[in-house]
């Protein structure tokens, strides 16, 4: 569980976002961007090129038992072997899901998270309540994702800062064997590697 002590208050958007969204009503008057592709852009980032990243770099681990310890030893240099660098990623810690133990992340400061890999953060993880109750009561936010592990599986809550960001290694569905990367990636999605969902089972990713 995280021992980080952060006393900044954990409004819903900090001054930064809202200045942030002030500067985009101004650009946005004066006809310097346009909303619509600001948004197609934002989601281009936030849900297919980074998430998309951080599951080939998942679906390698789950394939390549070379590559799996390199990762677990030095996650920035293993990432980094694939082409996923940049700001925001320069320091990463991989943490592997088990049947015994469950990890999750969260950024209690603000929302520092692995960009290179997982995109931009979604909304959620900048919350004030995610950012709370993951530290105080994580089963009660995974119940919320619709997440549901045996009370034997411990959970331990990482908080991610400016100096190391982490990346879930979720667990690999079984019925799975012989699968090809591009086949396991499909089923590893951006909470899964937060750690507030699980790897998609086969049969659930061939019913979406």
């Amino acid at each position: 569980m995280t021992g980080q002590d952060h006393s900044h208050d954990h409004s819903e958007l900090g001054e930064m976002d809202l200045r942030v969204r002030a500067l985009e009503s101004v650009l946005t008057q004066k006809g310097y961007i346009d909303p619509a592709a600001l948004d197609a852009l934002i989601d281009t980032y936030q849900t297919r090129i980074g998430p998309r990243n951080g599951a080939r770099v998942v679906a390698r681990a789950w394939v390549d038992p070379t590559f799996h310890d390199w990762l677990m030893a030095d996650a920035t240099a293993a990432i980094a072997s694939l082409g996923y660098t940049g700001r925001q990623g320069e320091h990463m810690v991989a943490v592997e899901n088990t049947n015994e133990q469950h990890h999750m992340v969260v950024c209690t400061l603000c929302s520092c998270y692995p960009w290179p890999v997982l995109g931009l953060p979604p909304t959620w993880y900048k919350s004030a309540p995610y950012r709370s109750r993951a530290v105080k009561d994580p089963r009660g936010v995974l119940a919320d994702f619709g997440t549901a592990l045996p009370e034997t599986t411990r959970i331990r809550v990482w908080d991610s800062t400016a100096e190391v960001r982490y990346l879930v290694i979720p667990q690999r569905p079984s019925g799975t064997e012989g699968w090809s990367e591009d086949e396991l990636a499909a089923l590893v999605s951006r909470d899964s590697m937060i750690g507030t969902r699980l790897a998609d089972a086969p049969a659930a990713r061939s019913a979406a």
